[in-house]
């Protein structure tokens, strides 16, 4: 196994390094050993698809901090590579208080993750500027004090609760960098020439997320754009389910054909073994 230490070194380099790298986002220690096993460099937990795997509608803290931790613990101890990870909002308001989950996911063995700006309450979902930039900065202050380089991603989430404001989402991003973060994300970008549009306006490496984003995209064409990095947040969970579902219908229907597409019990020996 390899060190905390070697792992988060791993991922500062992914950031460093000239390119893009793409992450894919296992929802349990099962799909982390899966998507380990086909040659990715990184990976990153999901909200979404933890809430789908404990049959939760997603969204407003659908999960607690401490099954959020719990399944950041599983997943990092599922592989060596490096994991990054959905940290909410921090589940807390001050911002010492949403820092603290930084320490707690750096002790369950992550070395990066993302907090972001929305507060929960639908009345008012995007918190004030002031108070999302100290926050940012909690969060950096407690990254970048850990024994080892914790890469710290600010999100900005607008796009996500219907504010279309392209100029405050890149108000926001470029502030946060300046209060620390290492890696910025926006979640809610489509199209290509607003992707490209966004990574030349902020001052870091750009996450964009791939659930929202036009699918006819290649990685090619965003690597082109100045995009570093590359996740799909709930998407593979989301299609995971789609497939179950479909064979579930079949069977109900009286075709089994499905079980011909399913993985052997002898690769799964080799993959969890």
């Amino acid at each position: 196994m390899t060190t905390q230490l070697e792992r988060a070194r791993q991922f500062q380099a992914l950031h460093q390094r000239p390119g893009i790298f793409v992450m894919p986002n296992p929802w349990d220690a099962g799909s982390a050993k899966l998507f380990a096993s086909l040659g990715f460099e990184a990976m990153a937990t999901t909200s979404q698809g933890l809430a789908n795997a404990l049959g939760r509608v997603d969204g407003a803290l659908a999960i607690s901090r401490d099954e959020l931790i719990a399944n950041c613990r599983l997943i990092a101890g599922a592989t060596d590579l490096p994991i990054n990870a959905d940290l909410e909002n921090g589940y807390a308001d001050d911002p010492r208080e949403a820092a603290a989950i930084i320490t707690l996911a750096a002790a369950a063995g992550i070395v990066g993750g993302s907090i972001e700006d929305s507060s929960g309450d639908p009345a008012r979902p995007i918190y004030d500027f002031g108070l999302a930039v100290e926050r940012v900065a909690a969060a950096a202050e407690v990254a970048h004090a850990l024994p080892f380089p914790f890469t710290f991603t600010a999100r900005a989430e607008n796009l996500l609760h219907g504010r279309r404001d392209l100029d405050d989402t890149i108000r926001r991003l470029n502030a946060y960098a300046a209060a620390g973060a290492d890696v910025l994300y926006a979640p809610g970008l489509r199209d290509l020439d607003t992707i490209a549009m966004m990574a030349a306006a902020v001052a870091k490496p750009l996450n964009v997320v791939m659930s929202s984003g036009d699918p006819e995209l290649t990685v090619q064409q965003l690597e082109a754009a100045g995009v570093k990095r590359l996740s799909v947040g709930g998407a593979l969970s989301r299609l995971g389910l789609a497939a179950v579902r479909d064979a579930a219908l079949a069977m109900r229907a009286g075709s089994f054909k499905w079980v011909a597409q399913t993985l052997p019990t002898k690769d799964l020996k080799v993959l969890f073994g």
